[in-house]
């Protein structure tokens, strides 16, 4: 519990003063370790994505809100371990938004089943069938979650799983959005 009000407390202090922005850092714990802070935001490619019915949805759709965006597949062992805590992420930060990306050849029908089995139907369906997202932005494997600031750009990435909802992921994002 110590820990956690340090960590806390560490945020609020960057969030009240930006200067403090460079000690990003040391706020990673535990699976966060693995995030990687960007020294400098890096434009991610326009991109459309498909929904469930086939449609198009634009990611520019989200510019303007911190987006916390999840490359995944239903083959993905990891995948199905992380994806509740990407929802309940969601509803802890509704000012942010979350989105599962599909990437590489999954099925609408086999998307819906991992939604259903996992419990997260509350998560939007997009899908990167042809990686013409994932390919550029350099997705070698599965998952990998990226963290764009409302202007579209990366300005983090973890590549694995991490529990997306723990205190410590929180926290970090909202140190993120508290020093741009």
């Amino acid at each position: 519990m110590r820990k956690f009000l340090a960590v806390l407390y560490t945020a609020l202090a960057i969030g009240a003063n930006p200067a403090l922005a460079g000690d990003l850092a040391d706020l990673r714990e535990g699976e966060i370790k693995k995030l990687a802070l960007h020294s400098e935001p890096a434009a991610v490619p326009d991109a459309i994505f498909l929904d469930a019915d086939d449609g198009e949805v634009p990611l520019a759709q989200w510019r303007g809100k911190w987006v916390v965006m999840n490359f995944w597949a239903t083959w993905c062992a990891p995948c199905r371990k992380e994806m509740p805590s990407l929802l309940r992420l969601q509803q802890a930060m509704p000012e942010i938004a979350v989105l599962p990306v599909a990437t590489g050849r999954n099925a609408v029908e086999g998307i819906e089943r991992f939604y259903e089995e996992a419990g997260v139907q509350d998560l939007p369906i997009l899908r990167d069938p042809k990686s013409e997202l994932a390919r550029p932005m350099g997705v070698m494997g599965l998952p990998l979650t990226v963290i764009l600031n409302p202007e579209g750009q990366e300005v983090a990435r973890l590549i694995g799983d991490a529990e997306w909802d723990s205190a410590h992921a929180q926290t970090m994002i909202r140190a993120l959005m508290a020093a741009e």
